[in-house]
């Protein structure tokens, strides 16, 4: 590979999937959160 090969961009819908999987991530590590918290305080 040369120097002035062209970089590997991710296209716009990978971009796109990216983000969506971080904001479902962080979703989705809210939601343990939160039923840790209520299954610590014995409300769940």
């Amino acid at each position: 590979m040369l120097w002035s090969d062209p970089h590997d961009e991710p296209t716009e819908e990978l971009r796109e999937a990216q983000a969506m999987m971080r904001r479902a991530s962080r979703l989705l590590a809210a939601a343990i959160i939160v039923v840790g918290l209520l299954a610590v305080l014995g409300l769940l």
